[in-house]
Formats: C-alpha cells, sequence, structure tokens
C-alpha cells in the first residue's frame, strides 16, 4: 500500500496552530517525516551473546534476508540468489550448515538479528548512519549508485534532480530503506522531492514489479538491481542517480567481534576497494556471481520471474504434483518428501552418488528389489524412497514428532546399524537414547577411533547424518514459507507475496 505522509496531527489545540507553524519556517523540510520515523531501524532487543564460537557449537549460521531474484529465491526448487550464495561459500568453508530465516510482513530484521532468530543479515544493505547506530556492518563486498527508477507510463521523466524538483511525482519507498534517509538529506538539501512511503513489507524488487506495472510512478533502487531487473520486467526507466559509490555490507550483532572478523577475512579474499573507489579488485568466485545474477540477466530470466514464479500455490520443483501423490497415499508430508530429493539429488532424476546410489531419492540399489535402471524413473523413485522413510517413521513411532522426524531422517542417510550403535553410545554414557541432541552427538563421536572400534557396524561419518538432518529441516522451513508466500499472492495480491507473518523462535 502506498501513502502520503501527513505531517499535520489531527487533536492539536488551537492555540498551538500558530505557533507550530511559525516553529516549522525555521525547521528544514525533512523534519515532518522526522516523528515517524527517522529512528524506524532501531531495534528494540538488546543483542544476544551468540558469537562465532556459539554459531560453531550449533553447527548452523543463520542468514536474515528478503525473498528476491537478488538475494534469495528458489529455482525449480533448489535455493539459489547472489547474497544466499555468497554467505553460503562462508558457511562451508567454516563447516557450518547455513539456514535462511526469511523477512515477513511487519518483522524488523535487525529485531530478528538481535533477538537471536539469525546472525548475519544479508540483504544488500546499504551502509548508512542510523543502520551503524544498531548493528556492525562487515567489509563491503559491492558498491553501487542509488537511483530514480520510473514507469514508462509516467509522461514526465525528469533527467536530473533540478528537473524533478517541484514536480509533485511521488518517489516511493520503504521508510527502513536507505532510499528514505538520502531521499530526506536531498530534502534538507533543498530539492523539493515528493517522498511517498511504502509498507516496510515490499522490499526493492517488489516495487519495481509495482512501477513496471504502472501501480507506482517511481521509486529508488540500486543500479545493479534495476540493470539486472530490467532485463526481465518490461515498463522501466532509468532515472537521476540521487547517492553514488554506496557501499554494501552485510550486518551483525555489536557484541560479535569473532564473527565480525572472520567474515571480514572472507570478503577481503573477494573484494577489495581502490584508493579512487572507482575500480574495486574482485576474486574470479564474485565476478561469477556478479555474471550470473546481475550481468547475464537473461539467465536471471529464467531462474526468477516474480509474475509466474507465485502464479499457483506449492510450486517448489518439477516433481511437486507427483510428490504430493505419492505422500497423499502414505500419509507423508510432501514437503518433507520434496526436501529430501532436493537434498539427494537436487531434483536431478539421472544423479548417481560416489556409493552408488541413484535417482531422485538417491537409492541403493543393492537394498530394494526394484530393477536398476527402473530407479532413474522419478515416480519409481519417489515411491521407493517414501517406502523407506515410512518404514523409519513407523520405527521410531513411539518417540515423539520432532524425535521421530531426525531420527528418520539420519536412518534415511547413515542406515539402521550406524544409528543402533549411536544410541548404544549414548546409552553407555546413561543418556537418552531417544533424543536426537544426545544421538547426534553420539553420531559425531563414532567419527572417533576410541569409540567406533567397539561399535558393531565400526566407523561412521557422523557429520554427515547430523548435517543432513539440519539442512533438511532447515529447507523444510524455508519451503513452508514459500508456501505461504504464494498463498498470499492469491489471497491478498502481489505486494504482499514477500512478507510472511510467521512466528519466530530464536
Amino acid at each position: 500500500m502506498v501513502f502520503k505522509y501527513n505531517p499535520i496531527i489531527k487533536g492539536i489545540f488551537f492555540a498551538l496552530i500558530t505557533t507550530a507553524l511559525i516553529l516549522s519556517s525555521c525547521q528544514k523540510k525533512s523534519d515532518r517525516y522526522d516523528r515517524d520515523g527517522r529512528d524506524i531501524l532501531l531495534t528494540q532487543y538488546e543483542p544476544i551473546e551468540r558469537d562465532f564460537a556459539e554459531i560453531k557449537n550449533s553447527g548452523v549460521l543463520r542468514m536474515i534476508t528478503y525473498y528476491s531474484s537478488n538475494t534469495y529465491f528458489l529455482n525449480q526448487g533448489i535455493e539459489v540468489g547472489f547474497e544466499y550464495e555468497l554467505l553460503r561459500e562462508f558457511a562451508r568453508e567454516n563447516d557450518l550448515a547455513l539456514e535462511v530465516i526469511i523477512v515477513g510482513a511487519e518483522e524488523n530484521p535487525f529485531d530478528l538479528l538481535n533477538q537471536g532468530v539469525g546472525d548475519v543479515i544479508a540483504a544488500n544493505y546499504t551502509i548508512t548512519p542510523e543502520r551503524k547506530r544498531v548493528v556492525n556492518f562487515t567489509r563491503p563486498y559491492n558498491i553501487v549508485d542509488q537511483m530514480i527508477v520510473y514507469t514508462s507510463r509516467e509522461r514526465r521523466r525528469p533527467a536530473t534532480l533540478e528537473e524533478l524538483s517541484g514536480t509533485g511525482i511521488p518517489i516511493s519507498v520503504r521508510q527502513n530503506s536507505s532510499y528514505y534517509y538520502r531521499l530526506l538529506d536531498l530534502i534538507d538539501d533543498g530539492y523539493d522531492i515528493n517522498l511517498s512511503v511504502l509498507s516496510d513489507g515490499m522490499d526493492t524488487e517488489a516495487a519495481l514489479v509495482q512501477v513496471a506495472n504502472g501501480n507506482i510512478r517511481a521509486t529508488v533502487a540500486d543500479d545493479n538491481i534495476f540493470f539486472a531487473a530490467n532485463r526481465y520486467m518490461d515498463g522501466l526507466m532509468p532515472g537521476p542517480v540521487i547517492a553514488k559509490s554506496d557501499t554494501i555490507a552485510w550486518a551483525i550483532r555489536t557484541n560479535s567481534p569473532d564473527l565480525e572478523t572472520r567474515l571480514n577475512r572472507y570478503l577481503y579474499k573477494h573484494f577489495r576497494l581502490s584508493e579512487d573507489r572507482e575500480e574495486p579488485r574482485r576474486s574470479t568466485f564474485l565476478n561469477i556471481l556478479r555474471r550470473k545474477y546481475f550481468e547475464e540477466s537473461r539467465q536471471m530470466a529464467d531462474y526468477f520471474n516474480p509474475e509466474w514464479q507465485f502464479q499457483s500455490i506449492g510450486i517448489i520443483s518439477p516433481y511437486d504434483d507427483m510428490i504430493k501423490a505419492v505422500a497423499e497415499s502414505m500419509d507423508l508430508d510432501w514437503l518433507m518428501l520434496t526436501a529430501i530429493a532436493a537434498q539427494e539429488s537436487g531434483f536431478n532424476p539421472h544423479s548417481k552418488s560416489w556409493a552408488g546410489a541413484v535417482g531422485l531419492m538417491q537409492i541403493m540399489p543393492q537394498f530394494v528389489e526394484v530393477p536398476y535402471e527402473e530407479l532413474y524413473d522419478p515416480l519409481t523413485s519417489i515411491q521407493v524412497g517414501a517406502q523407506i522413510l515410512k518404514s523409519h517413521l513407523e520405527h521410531y513411532a513411539y518417540l515423539d514428532s520432532t524425535n521421530q522426524w531426525a531420527f528418520a531422517l539420519a536412518t534415511y542417510n547413515v542406515g539402521m546399524g550406524h544409528m543402533a550403535d549411536a544410541r548404544r553410545l549414548v546409552i553407555d554414557r546413561n543418556r537418552n537414547p531417544n533424543e536426537w541432541e544426545e544421538v547426534s552427538d553420539a553420531l559425531l563421536k563414532l567419527m572417533q577411533r576410541r569409540y567406533y572400534q567397539d561399535a558393531r557396524y565400526g566407523f561412521a561419518r557422523g557429520i554427515e547424518p547430523v548435517r543432513y538432518v539440519e539442512e533438511i529441516l532447515n529447507r523444510y522451513r524455508t519451503y513452508e514459507t514459500i508456501i505461504a508466500l504464494a498463498e498470499q499472492q492469491q489471497n491478498g495480491g502481489f505486494t504482499e507475496i514477500f512478507n510472511p507473518r510467521m512466528n519466530r523462535r530464536p
């Protein structure tokens, strides 16, 4: 929803009106916006104690971001996006799983950060003084210009700020964006700009879609986002640059110095500013990501097009209907089956692992009676995989739902034998063998000789099932969010699809 800020507060006593008008003549024009939120980004939470040591101990780095083609999105069920791939490489180098936290409607990413729901805001954020009051920023990994973007339906498209000033064309941006504060600065500098405030739920890409459709006359975007979007959206026209050479970085809690140091070391390998800030040095890896997501945008159009991505509910993978049918016949959660297929094969029905597992669900041929060639058939693979998963769930039926799923997933990955060894090890330590936290720790111990030498099934690379369970459960939660986005698109219109209401757990 777009609305024009109203500086007049109803209910002011008549005796104060004259005084207010006199004072207003001494104020800068942007002051009328201050009362509604110059400090909109200030978090109401003190940062929790969770630095790199705690993250490493948990095995999971949590990324706070928005669902958009320049940050994070699904391509045929697989998680992709510039921010996602850049941060995922850091997680991989530090032997961490990466969990994605999509910012929901009326959620403040800085609150999510300080509450511990996430650890890093990776969302193409510009470093601004307002944001630095509540978070620390890493080294930059990009430099961008902020530019006005008009709808092609706008007859007047001023090419300079001077020409834009006084036209009354509403420039619509989120109040919690860096664009908002830049426009306030321009108003302070004497430009007569009609600043219109969008819902904080609408990210830059969603705003560009509204501009392309003619629902919004103009907005602001970083130049890399505009040039990428302009290749798969019709109806966008470039306007004047309003800020040059803004630095883009990740935001972290102010009390996470070790995480900040490690992220900075990682980013230093991939991006370094020159003295003139004109030609930064980028690594091969970073250049590949830039070409993939911003420069070769015909490829991006294949990856993500907001107009079809959510046109029907539940588009996660090419095999949704098939997986749903099999899951329904076996009383299983279809999204969990989908998450397993994504983890096992990346939805590649021709996949074959080094260990000999084949097909969409990576079935070991020697353990099933299905002919080898038939395991490459997607439907057959899903059916066999679902049967195996169902048998594991039934084996652990006496456990609560959370542990039942964790145990079943781990068994799907590592087998009944190693799971039995891990549970016996938990019992030997006088712990609870029905708790995944205890069993996952035992699986890690089975990588050590002093533990596996007495185990019935010997050495187990326990890190793999532990990470397997964590990553599938993370992907499952992400898929749930994507389904919520699709449902909101149908129920509430396109502008809300990026912002589900969700219950958060730190």
